[in-house]
């Protein structure tokens, strides 16, 4: 009797590749989704937090997603959403203290927001969506394609919103003091919350004119 063995799919297939990729760009979960704005507008008046808040959702969502993805299968349909939210809620326990521990001052700047991770709706959508119907591996990938998404996002916006509201780049003065001597001034509109949502807009528009799928699909 001839036993056909199963072929695994490689770690790194097209098919998981993509769970990479689109979030970056086709399907990124802020400028596509629009998921995720409020963390875009609060925490992107600096770089370094932004990095940091970016680096920590990468962490709960990944984890999470591999979490609910090994138990998925035992989890009852009628109580998914607070097994969802108690894995989220102790993942986000676990990066807050790690923050406070090695870099506090950032920890601060943060504050709330770190602890509202818990609500943020990409992580969510994600865990509901993909991790609640795939495979732990797969789940893991699209935790971090989405965070990744979201992260390049925060950081565009943080950059540019330091850049030209503090004239400093992480902390590092960037414009020269002659600039200022004759004239130059920082935008204090920039580090205002209404800059970081034209900020979001811009890139939207962006994205949108280089992929004319998007337009399309909508």
């Amino acid at each position: 009797m001839n036993v056909k063995k199963k072929e695994h799919e490689p770690l790194f297939s097209a098919k998981n590749l993509k769970l990479l990729k689109d979030p970056l760009s086709i399907n990124n979960p802020i400028t596509v989704q629009v998921l995720g704005i409020c963390s875009a507008l609060a925490v992107t008046a600096k770089l370094k937090p932004a990095i940091v808040m970016s680096i920590s959702v990468m962490v709960v969502l990944a984890a999470s997603n591999v979490v609910i993805s090994l138990l998925r299968n035992g989890i009852p349909p009628r109580i998914r959403i607070i097994v969802q939210l108690v894995v989220i809620a102790t993942m986000v326990i676990l990066v807050d203290q790690v923050l406070k521990a090695f870099v506090y001052d950032i920890s601060k700047q943060l504050s709330v927001f770190v602890g509202l991770i818990i609500t943020n709706c990409i992580i969510m959508g994600r865990l509901e969506a993909f991790a609640m119907g795939n495979k732990p591996w797969p789940a893991f990938l699209d935790g971090i394609g989405n965070s990744l998404g979201y992260g390049i996002i925060l950081i565009i916006v943080a950059f540019f919103r330091e850049l030209f509201g503090s004239g400093t780049i992480l902390g590092l003065q960037i414009v020269p003091k002659g600039f200022y001597d004759f004239g130059y001034e920082n935008n204090g509109l920039m580090i205002l919350p209404p800059m970081a949502l034209i900020t979001v807009g811009v890139i939207i528009w962006v994205q949108r004119n280089r992929n004319k799928e998007l337009i399309e699909e909508r």
